[in-house]
């Protein structure tokens, strides 16, 4: 695949299950011309819930039923012209059980949020779902030749 992208390179750590920014040794940001930071990004951040969605319950106290921040997601979605939405609705997962729906779910937000792999490269993002271990389910995606596979806890 061409250099498509051109982002500084988040680097994730699959035992914390945490990305970060890294500096190469000359102190710069390291860049990424891979799909792999905007995969982790479109994966790891919160996108806003849908008004059918059921919501994780026992959350956060604070929150009420009515509260604006319960469905999450980022409050510049609100300002674009194209009703696009950035991020993924894998923090839903947080009590889903282990079960064939839930793959489904999974799979099916996935798509979601990778959505602009289609639009931007015109070739959707590839994914897969496993249960690895009892309520860890794999999450792998591929576009082009990268691939990122993560971790989530259900059930």
């Amino acid at each position: 695949m061409a250099a498509d992208f051109l982002d500084a390179a988040l680097i994730f750590d699959p035992e914390t299950r945490t990305a970060d920014a890294e500096l190469g040794e000359d102190g710069d940001l390291l860049l990424d011309d891979t799909a792999l930071t905007p995969m982790l990004l479109s994966l790891g951040s919160d996108r806003r819930a849908r008004p059918d969605d059921a919501l994780p319950q026992g959350r956060d106290a604070l929150n009420i039923s009515a509260s604006f921040v319960i469905r999450r997601g980022w409050s510049g979605d609100a300002l674009d012209p194209y009703g696009r939405r950035a991020g993924s609705r894998l923090w839903l997962l947080d009590r889903a059980k282990q079960h064939e729906l839930t793959e489904l779910f999974v799979q099916d937000v996935a798509s979601e949020a990778l959505a602009w792999a289609r639009i931007e490269l015109g070739t959707p993002a590839q994914i897969t779902t496993s249960w690895v271990r009892r309520g860890w389910l794999a999450l792998t995606c591929r576009i082009g030749d990268d691939e990122l596979e993560l971790m989530q806890a259900a059930g």
